[in-house]
């Protein structure tokens, strides 16, 4: 597997694991029951995550369009990625 596809494959994986989490965090933001602090957090949350994976998808399309591409960078945003989004689904409660 050559590099250019590693960091495509990579960028791929953290603009799912964002979108994942801000869908998670904004269930939780509009969930009824909780205070308005918890519901302003889970409203920060779900708009950061949502503004990261906004970040991965251009930089997945920069990738594409022109062949620019960083693999250290797509490998460290898929493992926060994925790491945020296995915290996101920790905090979220059991289904009752």
């Amino acid at each position: 597997m050559n590099p250019y596809l590693l960091a495509v494959l990579a960028l791929l994986l953290a603009a799912i694991a964002q979108t994942s989490i801000a869908w998670v965090a904004t269930e939780r933001f509009l969930q009824r029951g909780q205070g308005s602090r918890h519901s302003r957090a889970w409203l920060a949350i779900a708009l950061g995550a949502a503004f990261l994976a906004l970040q991965h998808g251009y930089t997945l399309e920069l990738a594409l369009r022109t062949g620019l591409y960083d693999l250290r960078q797509a490998l460290l945003a898929s493992l926060v990625g994925v790491l945020f989004a296995l915290g996101a689904y920790g905090l979220k409660p059991p289904a009752a």
